[in-house]
This record gives C-alpha cells, structure tokens and sequence, in this order.
C-alpha cells in the first residue's frame, strides 16, 4: 500500500503564462497539492532544479527559451533526474510534436483545458511512479518473470523498465528493434514480450508475426506500446495477433491491469 498522498507532493510548474500557471495551480490545489513552485522558462526551472528536488514537473509545450521537448531531453541525459517524473500540458495535437515526449518517458500529457479527472489522474501516475508496488500473478513468480522490451528510444526502454522494476519484475531483456528481438527470440525462451510499434528494420506487427507464425507460438503475450492514433494500422496490428496495445505515456496504473489481463486472463 502506496505511503504517500497525492497531497505529499511537491510540484514545480513550468509555465510561461501567469494567466495560465494560477489555472494550474488552482486546478493542484483543489487536488490537495499545495506546495507548488513556479517558473517561467526552461532555464528558470532548471536552475530551480539545481538547488531543489520536487516530485513532479509540470511543464507546459512551448516556452519562451525551449520546448518541453528540449527540457525532457536535458532532464533525461542527466542521472539524478532520468526519473522525475514530468507531466505535460499543451494543447498541442500533432503527433510529430508530442511523440518525443512520449518517447522521454512522461507519467500524462494533458490537454488544455484539461479536466479535473485527467489531472487527478496525472497525479496518482506520479505516486505509483514514485511509491510501486509490486505486482502479484498466481501463475508466475513475478522475480523470475522473463520479459523482452522491444523498443528502438533508450529513453523509452529506461522508463518502461523503471516501472516494471517497481512492480517487482526484474529480468528484462533489451532489444532496439524488432529484428534484433527475432534473433533473440530464436535463442531464449520468455514469458511476455512488450514492443514498440513504429521501429526500423521490423516493426512491432512485423515481430508479432515473427512470434505467431515464424516461430508458429501463439501462447506468448504481447503487448503493444504505441502513440499510434490510425484505426487502421492498429486493427492490423490486431488482426497479426497482438494480446493488447498500451498507449503512450506508459502508465503503472494501465500496464499492471494489462499484465493481469495478459498473463492471468
């Protein structure tokens, strides 16, 4: 059972709007959040950073000196903040723009105006990011767990791994694409696979034909993880046999229910 409290967090909001940041922080403290920092630009918050640790960052898409894309690259190259959790406001759509920091690793990406759901939400993501808990299945031995991340972003295997390291799952295999997963696959024997979608030499559909038919095994979970919005490159990915498809940011609270349904169901 999680100790903290979404109260408990300390949040730096970066946010180059007044008119915007008193939105934000009203919406965190109706949340219970009351100790809240602000910053106006990139630079700003990241000498904040320099002196003090919060709990999340709350950044908004475009600041006066960097995009939020800039600063979760500078965070993520960086030790002692590859895993401060970072949340997103814009009201940016394109998927070329946000795909990057879904690829960072971030707990939500909200929309402006979001709802009151949508950041309370963000904000229970931060905590089971911060606090894990272990997850528990009847059928396998979660330490001894064989898992194959597939996924050609660093940044997103270090992330999708934190979280499974949280929830008690230690052997993890890395794969940087989907060809090199084949190849591994030929060799070693797991109990699930979790893949990335768009990736060079073969793709996430690509490998789970690989798994379903080349080495004809239709028992092996998979789980897809993808910013991919088209109905119908995901209906494909459906049809080539996936077990089930995670959105992007890839949340604790989405995956264990995916892990249950997957390995329990």
């Amino acid at each position: 059972m999680q100790s903290l409290d979404i109260g408990d967090l300390a949040v730096l909001l970066i946010e180059p709007s007044c008119t915007q940041a008193k939105i934000i922080q009203d919406q965190l403290k109706g949340q219970g959040v009351e100790k809240i920092d602000t910053a106006a630009t990139g630079r700003d918050g990241l000498s904040y950073l320099d002196h003090y640790m919060p709990d999340l960052v709350i950044s908004s898409m475009y600041l006066p000196d960097m995009t939020a894309v800039d600063l979760i690259t500078r965070l993520r190259t960086e030790s002692r903040y590859q895993h401060l959790p970072f949340v997103l406001v814009s009201s940016e759509t394109r998927l070329d723009e946000l795909d990057p920091i879904r690829q960072a690793g971030v707990v939500a990406i909200l929309p402006k105006p979001f709802e009151f759901n949508d950041l309370r939400r963000a904000l229970q993501n931060t905590l089971q990011y911060l606090e894990p808990c272990e997850i528990t299945l009847e059928s396998y031995d979660v330490e001894r767990l064989r898992v194959l991340l597939v996924d050609d972003s660093r940044l997103a295997r270090r992330h999708i791994k934190r979280v499974l390291n949280g929830m008690g799952i230690e052997t993890i295999t890395e794969a940087s694409d989907g060809r090199e997963a084949a190849e591994i696959l030929r060799e070693h024997e797991f109990d699930l696979v979790i893949t990335d979608y768009n990736m060079p030499k073969l793709d996430g559909k690509g490998l789970t034909d690989f798994i379903r038919n080349e080495l004809d095994n239709p028992f092996l979970p998979v789980i897809l993880v993808t910013s991919e919005q088209n109905e119908t490159r995901l209906n494909a990915v459906q049809q080539a046999g996936v077990s089930a498809i995670c959105d992007k940011p890839f949340e604790p609270g989405n995956i264990r229910s995916l892990l249950y349904q997957c390995l329990e169901g």
